[in-house]
């Protein structure tokens, strides 16, 4: 069958858009299952958290090679190669028996991941050439992956409600094959003859100091925080960013060019960028847990409540172009973060109100997502028209990892604040005879949510709280420590983005999505 160039187009479109929807969803679904992980594969509070981190570190590691492997090899091998390793991984992980086997499938599926979007963003830039129809593939391109993002509670829990938590993972190697087809069918080979450079030293050094730090954060008070072993991971990650910065100011094709964060507008949009994974994405891993937790809510309802949160930021970001082109992104980027803060400030208040529900959480989680929705494409747009055209692609890198780098850190932060903060009311509320072991014990298990099982085998804690009251309010008073979290980060955030972008800087100097959209595509390209 002969297939013209433009139904080869849009066939390939098809693919993008398919595997873009996969991308999404893996990372929005799982959260809303991790109750059932937590319970099914009895996984303790941390490994739960390593569930999701191993994800995104692994996008992380393989964001910075993809790119040039692809430009070396050929987009469309990488690109078919990438959806194999999704799958096979997805494969994985819906026939692990044991968290310790799904964190490591978790992490190989994340190479699969990140390698698969960026692919996504070369095949678009060399198959779509035309302004107008490289601006609508484009769109379509991040109208789908905001969906995945966005109906990702809800499509988990409601597979949970009807199938096994397998298929939260199974359901993309039915995709993957659906994905290959279309891949073989309309995507073109393409190669830059040019791509020799790969900067190993310097991917391996931040991948080092990006997993020291959140294990640090993450493992540190079981070793102890001042433990020889704790301080030796903390100085190995140190060294690990000194030597990365080191390597990327001698290297003569950097990946990150540190020259750029002397640009005013670049600067202020990297702070924009870091601050909505200091908040938003990184807290949207923990909603679900609370509102299972702290309301007794099903996956399917827990997913339903967490589309108050997601879907403003698919109708938000148009009206956030608008101001951006009106005010300039130095105002709205601000105004995007602090926004964020005061939707969980009103998170908090919600959260303590004496019949709390999602009725008294809907107003923040409306407001939360309504900033990410502002804040979200001017940080792109302005990321990458603030520098010069070949400089685009490493701005996007540099953007696309502050976020995925961001992310995986403040899951680990905020999983510890939470911890302290369950531990820290279980001290106060329970009698005496506790030892520290048993409250930390008890504090991982109210993290985690599944409050019912608690008490089950601890005489001593059935006794002192019969009705699980204690428990119940030590869940809320550590989320309400997560929730302040929150309001400072959004909020700081918020006011260093307003004073790196300064005074100065026009309308003029604002990139336009479809400029925003040529950057993405340099990415694929120049990394």
């Amino acid at each position: 069958m002969t297939h013209t160039p433009t139904s080869r187009n849009a066939v390939a479109l098809a693919a993008v858009c398919l595997t873009s929807l996969m991308f999404g969803l893996e990372i929005s679904s799982v959260p809303t299952v991790l109750s059932t992980l937590e319970r099914v594969l009895q996984a303790d509070f941390r490994q739960i958290q390593w569930i999701m981190n191993a994800y995104t570190l692994a996008c992380t590691t393989v964001l910075m090679a993809t790119g040039t492997l692809a430009d070396r090899f050929g987009r469309r091998r990488v690109y078919l190669i990438s959806i194999v390793v999704f799958a096979l991984t997805s494969l994985a992980c819906g026939l692990a028996q044991s968290a310790p086997v799904l964190i490591v499938s978790r992490f190989l599926q994340g190479m699969g991941g990140g390698a698969m979007l960026i692919c996504q963003v070369a095949v678009l830039s060399h198959q779509f050439r035309e302004g107008r129809e490289r601006s609508k593939a484009f769109g379509a391109w991040g109208i789908i992956f905001g969906i995945g993002l966005g109906f990702g509670p809800i499509i988990g829990g409601m597979i949970v409600a009807v199938a096994d938590w397998q298929w939260v993972f199974l359901v993309h190697v039915v995709l993957s094959l659906v994905a290959l087809a279309l891949v073989l069918i309309g995507v073109q080979e393409s190669r830059d003859p040019h791509a020799h450079y790969l900067d190993v030293p310097g991917i391996v050094t931040l991948s080092l100091a990006t997993f020291g730090l959140v294990y640090f954060i993450t493992q540190g008070p079981d070793l102890g925080m001042a433990s020889a072993q704790a301080l030796a991971i903390a100085a190995a990650t140190v060294a690990s960013f000194v030597a990365f910065v080191w390597i990327e100011k001698r290297s003569p094709r950097p990946m990150f060019d540190f020259a750029v964060f002397r640009i005013r507008r670049f600067s202020g949009a990297m702070f924009g960028s870091m601050g909505m994974n200091f908040s938003y994405w990184s807290f949207m891993i923990y909603l679900p847990i609370y509102f299972q937790g702290a309301f007794g809510y099903t996956s399917v309802d827990a997913g339903l409540s967490l589309l108050a949160y997601t879907l403003p930021t698919l109708v938000v970001p148009p009206l956030a172009e608008r101001l951006s082109l009106r005010f300039d992104a130095r105002r709205v980027i601000p105004l995007g973060l602090f926004t964020i803060g005061l939707g969980f400030l009103l998170m908090k208040v919600g959260s303590g109100m004496a019949q709390a529900s999602w009725l008294t959480m809907l107003p923040g989680c409306v407001l939360c997502g309504v900033g990410l929705g502002l804040t979200n494409t001017p940080v792109t747009n302005t990321a990458t028209g603030a520098v010069s055209a070949n400089r685009a692609g490493m701005a996007s890198g540099i953007d696309m990892s502050a976020r995925l780098i961001s992310l995986a850190i403040n899951i680990a932060v905020m999983g510890f604040i939470l911890l302290q903060g369950v531990g820290a009311y279980l001290v106060r509320a329970l009698p005496s005879g506790f030892d520290a072991h048993s409250l930390r014990s008890l504090a991982e298990k109210v993290a985690a949510g599944s409050l019912e099982s608690v008490a089950q085998g601890n005489a001593a804690l059935a006794a002192a709280d019969p009705q699980g009251q204690i428990v119940h309010a030590a869940l809320v008073h550590g989320f309400g420590w997560v929730m302040v979290y929150g309001v400072v980060g959004a909020w700081g955030l918020a006011l260093m983005s307003g004073v790196a972008f300064g005074k100065g800087g026009s309308q003029d100097d604002t990139a336009s999505p479809a400029s925003a959209r040529t950057g993405q595509a340099e990415h694929a390209r120049q990394i």
